[in-house]
């Protein structure tokens, strides 16, 4: 058999391609394709989810890797890689079965959308990334935005966009911002910023996704003002003066421990 040849990770090479050529694919195909039984394929896709690449679920796997097509858009998701993914996971924690989200297309809201493609939503996304997350699931339902697709991030923004997120209702807003200064939430781009308050104004509830890196800073645009955001979802690198900030302006704070400051306050405590 031709899998007698191949290495364990030649092999989980080209099951990842399959599911990534698909979107989704079952147990029992990438078993016959690659010539292995079932539960190494299990195995493989235990290994593949580990690293991001795909998840698994009842009777196959579907593909949450990044868009070969997007360089840029992959690189932005691999900076502060382990911040986003905590703050990814507490956020999918504020996510209800059979509610309506609107996910931008920023890398932390990409690795939310990675952890929610296979729960029972109604999702609206502006990004080309997320809606191909989306596009295979049989539990959720898919409603992409049209308009202007910016190129180096596969994101749509513009007038056509806003107009069509002006006639939706949604219950929560994921947004991932540039940076967070003292003047409110930035980003980097002049359309998108419009496009993204249109999303604001459709939403019952704001959520705003930023690691801590993001924070004293400012970019081109000004999104809005901290007071106009009604949850953030942060890592806990994020100072304690920051902390009081976003209490001050009234910003529900949720924080995820990523591990590195974590282990780092408790050696502090038990010194």
């Amino acid at each position: 058999m031709a899998s007698q040849t191949m290495t364990a990770e030649q092999r989980r090479g080209r099951l990842l391609e399959m599911v990534r050529q698909h979107g989704f694919a079952s147990l029992p195909d990438l078993a016959d394709a690659l010539s292995v039984s079932e539960s190494t394929v299990r195995r493989d896709l235990d290994s593949l989810e580990q690293n991001g690449a795909a998840k698994r679920t009842h009777g196959g796997a579907f593909y949450t890797g990044p868009s070969p097509k997007l360089p840029h858009f992959d690189f932005r998701q691999q900076a502060e890689w382990d911040k986003k993914k905590a703050i990814a996971r507490r956020a999918a924690e504020l996510v209800e079965d059979g509610e309506t989200l609107l996910l931008d297309g920023g890398s932390t809201t990409y690795e939310l959308a990675r952890l929610l493609v296979t729960r029972p939503l109604q999702v609206v996304t502006t990004s080309l990334p997320v809606a191909n997350l989306f596009m295979t699931s049989v539990t959720a339902d898919l409603v992409l935005v049209g308009g202007y697709v910016h190129s180096r991030t596969g994101v749509v923004v513009g007038p056509y966009a806003e107009q069509m997120l002006d006639s939706l209702n949604v219950r929560k807003a994921f947004l991932s911002v540039a940076a967070v200064s003292p003047r409110g939430c930035f980003n980097s781009n002049l359309l998108l910023v419009e496009t993204e308050r249109a999303m604001m104004r459709v939403a019952d509830e704001v959520i705003v996704l930023a690691d801590s890196t993001k924070f004293g800073h400012q970019s081109l645009a000004h999104l809005c003002d901290l007071s106009a955001v009604g949850h953030m979802v942060v890592d806990d690198c994020l100072s304690q003066q920051w902390l009081e900030r976003l209490d001050a302006a009234g910003v529900d704070v949720t924080i995820a421990a990523n591990g590195v400051c974590s282990n780092k306050k408790n050696v502090q405590q038990n010194h």
